[in-house]
């Protein structure tokens, strides 16, 4: 089945002739606005690849090119918003040019009409993206950052610096901080020290005991300690040849970096987010990630009916200019307002959920006054 095929049966308007023709000039459009900020994306990432990466591992270019495909697929992700933005834009500006607009007007037709396909398939693509595209960015982009790591020579073991690593663990009431040497084994560490904390009813964690293990070896559900030797607040030193201890870490994983919340694929979000806050850590940034990832849509629909409504003034009028620039210039504030919304929901000064959503939200509604205003008057 071909790809025309294939968005014919997916095209909701498909038995309305007006509405598929301009979802088709908007696809169009879209595609080719795609295709130049993916080069434009690829020639940065080739000169800064072959200057960090190249010249250390003495890689080919098409090694270098290889590395692309692996690494520019998440920055892609990024600019999708002004993709559709300038995308739409360029598709009514294209059918203004044409007065294809205003033979519709002419007709009686809606502007509502000329949006709402735009801002369909817009918001349709950003549930493929963060259902489908984003993880396998997010994938290709951990792949690029090991074989970073291993070209750099860099250690991947969490939080490690010269084989010493720190872990956290516990529940709600209950914390243990463990500081240690990587053993030769991926899930076994030398003389560890374990530090368990137990939070009071104003929630300040309250010392309750110190364990040194000479081996520690995690495994699901519980750490084997050897010779360990452990002590409680006013009370004599216990030793043991062994002992076992309860444990929430997961011994696959508890010993590598945690992907950054950018890097994280949408699908495993939750469940990371669950570890980390089991572990006694912070997740704001991953809970804000989740949020940014699931609002994704209403991104892509408000770029790419900001695109449209600024290109509806009939070019008798003059002034189209004007409004394309303007439109571009609102669409780069709505880019700048979202970062900073981000920044500030990571630093909890606002509320995270509040964070991610503000800013599609509100274009969206920005998007839907000025049309009405542009229809209404």
């Amino acid at each position: 089945m071909s790809f025309g095929a294939i968005l014919e049966r997916i095209n909701p308007w498909r038995n309305r002739r007006l509405e598929t023709y301009i979802l088709r000039q908007c696809l169009i459009t879209i595609g080719g606005t795609l295709a130049i900020i993916t080069s434009v994306i690829f020639l940065i990432d080739y000169v800064e690849v072959s200057k960090n990466l190249g010249q250390r591992a003495d890689l080919t270019s098409i090694h270098v090119i290889g590395l692309l495909f692996l690494k520019s697929p998440n920055v892609i992700l990024v600019l999708l918003p002004f993709v559709f933005l300038f995308g739409t834009l360029g598709a009514f500006v294209s059918l203004n040019r044409r007065s294809e607009l205003v033979a519709m007007r002419a007709a009686g037709v809606s502007a509502w009409r000329f949006v709402l396909p735009a801002a369909g398939m817009a918001f349709l693509i950003g549930v493929l993206t963060i259902t489908i595209f984003n993880p396998i960015a997010s994938s290709l982009g951990e792949r690029y950052d090991q074989i970073q790591n291993t070209i750099e020579g860099k250690d991947i073991v969490a939080n490690g610096e010269g084989g010493i690593i720190y872990l956290r663990q516990g529940e709600d009431n209950k914390q243990t901080v463990i500081r240690a040497m990587v053993g030769q084994t991926g899930n076994q560490l030398t003389n560890a020290t374990f530090w368990t904390y137990v939070l009071d009813d104003k929630g300040t964690p309250q010392f309750e005991s110190r364990i040194d293990a000479g081996e520690a070896i995690l495994k699901p559900g519980t750490w084997q300690l050897k010779n360990a030797r452990e002590a409680f607040v006013g009370e004599p030193v216990r030793e043991y040849a062994a002992l076992s201890i309860e444990s929430t870490l997961n011994p696959r994983n508890a010993f590598h970096k945690r992907a950054s919340p950018q890097s994280t694929p949408f699908w495993k979000l939750p469940l990371l987010i669950r570890q980390i806050e089991n572990s006694g850590f912070t997740a704001a940034p991953y809970i804000l990630r989740l949020h940014q990832l699931l609002a994704t849509p209403v991104m892509f629909a408000a770029m790419a009916a900001l695109g449209a409504v600024f290109s509806l003034r009939l070019m008798r009028l003059g002034g189209m200019a004007r409004l394309a620039v303007s439109g571009v210039g609102l669409g780069f504030a709505v880019f700048f307002v979202n970062q900073l919304c981000g920044a500030m929901g990571k630093a909890e000064v606002i509320p995270i959920f509040l964070a991610g959503w503000a800013t599609p939200v509100l274009a969206l509604l920005s998007a839907m006054t000025l049309l009405v205003y542009t229809e209404d008057g």
